[in-house]
């Protein structure tokens, strides 16, 4: 978080919740990312392994209100905007673009029928760019680095092979350690918890697959803190395959940001509150045209984690060596996106109406996220010199 201001930005999710609590809002919650910055978007592959470029981290997602997703978002392009060294001219277009995409893609997915507006992807292949062939570029760039992104590339660079043939994960301290014997010996059980989470069809190919190795990896800017393991599997004619298990701890939206566990999307309340992996998986269901079909949840000893594919094909892109015009793009892609998943929240035609087609609004939020990065910058800054002054320990 000390790296850089932008740094700083993605791991303070809570912060501006509890900014924003006591913000007026437009009382019309949806189905929420929580954290949707820029850095929180990315290509990943479906489950008939189409790639597709979605939203990609849901740990504070939440039914919550719309307008902190979009904000977060759009002092996001702020932050990075200046964190690129680009000119004021610039930094006040691309979030002009990012919120003027966002009331398009709004327009657009509550133009198509409900089905379409919950499963189209925004699907991605080599050579057809929605964008300039500048972008273009990018993305081929992007969707070649998911060919490294798999379960069988994790397990080659990961484990090694042992004397008598099989596979067991090399130890990187503190990045990567084994389980201690007695958390080892319930892993059977978990995944079978988990199991219980999933279609029948994942439920019965699981179950043709073996533990071969559990490992407790660290990882995540916004994670710390957060339990994470990985479990090695191996199919029927030896094929590798990885699950993620990631500890869910109670969204910023509710914690820091004080909004009620209340929905009105079928889902009850107490489970919600009760179950934080099981608000993860719902939300990242919703918000998502496409979820990795593994996606499953349990709760185990007071604990709640979810389940996911490790490294699903799944690649993130970065905006420091952008373009001026690929990194307009982009927050344009992120905008799209992330208006295509509020648009499937019973509101998301209360939101578009309250938006409107004029400037007001595209100028409120604009002047609001430049405000927001002033005070994000104050806030890097103060942290920076309470670590330098000895305040706190860094690592």
């Amino acid at each position: 978080m000390l790296q850089d201001p932008f740094g700083f930005f993605r791991g303070t999710a809570a912060l501006q919740a509890a900014d924003q609590a006591g913000e007026p809002t437009t009382d019309a919650p949806v189905v929420i990312c929580g954290d949707a910055h820029l850095g929180n978007f990315g290509i990943f592959a479906s489950a008939e392994q189409s790639l597709v470029f979605d939203l990609n981290d849901f740990d504070e997602a939440a039914f919550g209100p719309w307008e902190w997703d979009l904000k977060r978002l759009v002092t996001s392009v702020v932050i990075a905007g200046r964190h690129r060294g680009v000119d004021e001219k610039a930094t006040t277009a691309h979030p002009r673009t990012a919120v003027m995409a966002y009331r398009a893609g709004l327009r657009l997915a509550l133009k198509r029928d409900g089905v379409e507006r919950f499963f189209r992807t925004a699907q991605i292949r080599r050579g057809h760019s929605m964008f300039g062939p500048e972008t273009g570029k990018v993305v081929d760039a992007a969707i070649r680095a998911t060919e490294k992104r798999t379960s069988a590339r994790a397990v080659e660079k990961l484990t090694e092979v042992m004397p008598d043939g099989s596979r067991q994960l090399v130890e990187n301290p503190p990045t990567l350690m084994h389980l201690e014997p007695e958390q080892e010996g319930r892993v059977e059980e978990i995944l079978g918890l988990y199991r219980a989470s999933v279609p029948a069809n994942v439920a019965l190919l699981l179950s043709q697959h073996t533990i071969t190795d559990v490992g407790r990896l660290v990882t995540g800017v916004g994670s710390v803190g957060m339990r994470c393991f990985i479990i090695v599997l191996t199919g029927p004619q030896g094929e590798p395959f990885v699950l993620q298990l990631k500890e869910a701890g109670e969204s910023v939206v509710h914690e820091f940001g004080r909004v009620p566990f209340a929905t009105s999307l079928g889902l009850d309340p107490e489970m919600v509150r009760a179950n934080p992996s099981f608000r993860v998986v719902a939300s990242q269901r919703i918000l998502q045209a496409a979820s990795d079909p593994f996606l499953g949840w349990f709760t185990a000893e007071g604990s709640s984690f979810y389940v996911r594919q490790f490294r699903n094909r799944s690649v993130s892109f970065d905006t420091d060596t952008m373009s001026e015009q690929t990194f307009s793009d982009y927050a344009t892609a992120c905008a799209m996106v992330l208006a295509t998943g509020h648009a499937r929240s019973p509101n998301g035609a209360f939101i578009q109406g309250y938006i409107g087609s004029g400037s007001t609004f595209v100028d409120a939020v604009v002047a609001w996220s430049h405000a927001y990065a002033d005070q994000s910058f104050a806030d890097f800054e103060a942290l920076r010199d309470a670590a330098a002054a000895g305040r706190y320990a860094v690592s």
